[in-house]
């Protein structure tokens, strides 16, 4: 059994021929859409970049489970691709019901793009007053982990909202250091 150095094995073969084969689903037309999903979470996880756009793909699906290992895979990914793309999805507000995942991304990349990213999709969030309450407090939460003094007044703007008060709230202390 060959192993690879993301510490998952390839059962009958070495890792290059695994993620070969691999590769090649993803590239073969007529492969169903579960298929792909396995072939891109397995490479993705490996750290073959060949997975990124599939990745992509289902990080934006309408199906939740898609979304969330997407995002897990792409984390491991380690393509500097990623928190672009994120960033691109989360920021788009014709698919805001599917921002949650990207948003949690972009939270655990920490990548230059993540504030900007979840501060607009926040405030866009705050303005529109719509139903996506989820991906507001998921930017709330994110911004808070990641500590950035320029949230203080998109996690300020936040607090005057029932449903992300407490959360913008402990946020606004971890940002701010409790000032």
């Amino acid at each position: 059994m060959g192993s690879n150095s993301a510490g998952g094995s390839c059962a009958g073969g070495s890792h290059a021929a695994c993620c070969g084969e691999l590769a090649r689903v993803l590239a073969e037309s007529g492969r169903p859409l579960w298929a792909r999903e396995i072939a891109a979470f397995a490479l993705g996880c490996a750290g073959d970049r060949r997975a990124f756009e599939t990745l992509v793909l289902l990080l934006n699906h309408r199906d939740p489970p898609r979304c969330a290992t997407a995002a897990h895979a792409l984390a491991r990914l380690g393509d500097p691709r990623t928190a672009r793309a994120a960033a691109a999805l989360a920021t788009n507000p014709l698919r805001t019901a599917y921002a949650l995942y990207p948003v949690r991304l972009l939270t655990e990349l920490r990548a230059p793009e993540s504030v900007p990213a979840l501060m607009a999709t926040l405030e866009r969030l705050l303005a529109d007053g719509g139903p996506y309450w989820q991906v507001a407090l998921a930017c709330v939460e994110g911004l808070g982990a990641l500590g950035d003094p320029r949230a203080i007044p998109s996690l300020t703007a936040a607090r005057d909202h029932p449903r992300l008060a407490a959360a913008a709230a402990a946020a606004l202390a971890r940002v701010s250091g409790g000032r």
